[in-house]
């Protein structure tokens, strides 16, 4: 059976963002196509797709191999998660459908009953659904497919964690929910905002504390500020 090359691109961007293949490693498509059990033809078809997205870069006489990002282009890219996750949740509250509704708000209990018991594994995994069921309520094909990539290379860059506080940034999500439910465009955005302020905040003190933040550069002395 021939496995698809989105299958493929899906499986090597999985092991870039979790860190398997660190930046600036070779990517082989021999070493690759043995690694997935397929062979060369979906594993370039992949490559290409993840150079589009910026997570491959092509080298001379090196082929490809995992991009490395600046701290500039992590900067950029959080401050424009933060731009376009407050525009979706608006949409998602004039076009978000029933069935939307009870995926959010069942993400939500379960959210909540697993910071209580303080499931961290659990919580990352959620909150990764959460936003993307967010971001498929607002009914535009091209943000889905952009906040997506974000998200992707935000849990890529700044190896994402559950949150500090993760009851209180469940209650946010509830409160996020609440706001699309009434169809208040307006809070919806103001919410999410605030949300993905907070949560930028904590990925710019790690940057700042040396935390794990995957660029080709080391982490340097943040106290004039990132953004």
């Amino acid at each position: 059976m021939r496995i698809p090359a989105h299958a493929v691109c899906t499986a090597i961007r999985d092991d870039i963002v979790t860190g398997v293949f660190q930046p600036g490693a070779r990517l082989t498509e021999e070493l690759l196509a043995r690694r997935y059990g397929v062979s060369r033809v979906p594993v370039r078809e992949a490559l290409r797709t993840l150079e589009s997205e910026g997570f491959v870069t092509t080298r001379r006489h090196a082929g490809a191999c995992v991009a490395e990002p600046t701290q500039q282009e992590a900067a950029d890219l959080l401050e424009l998660r933060m731009l376009v996750e407050p525009l979706a949740a608006a949409r998602a509250a004039r076009r978000r459908t029933d069935a939307h509704l009870k995926v959010l708000r069942g993400l939500v209990r379960l959210g909540q009953e697993r910071a209580r018991q303080g499931q961290g594994e659990d919580l990352r995994a959620l909150g990764g659904w959460f936003h993307e069921t967010l971001s498929q309520a607002s009914g535009s094909p091209g943000l889905i497919s952009l906040l997506t990539q974000l998200r992707h290379k935000v849990a890529w860059m700044y190896a994402v964690q559950a949150p500090a506080r993760p009851a209180e940034s469940w209650a946010e999500h509830g409160a996020i929910v609440d706001a699309v439910a009434r169809g208040d465009a307006e809070r919806a955005r103001a919410l999410t905002a605030a949300h993905a302020e907070r949560a930028g905040e904590a990925h710019r003190m790690r940057l700042r504390s040396g935390g794990p933040v995957r660029t080709s550069q080391p982490a340097v002395n943040m106290s004039s500020g990132l953004h």
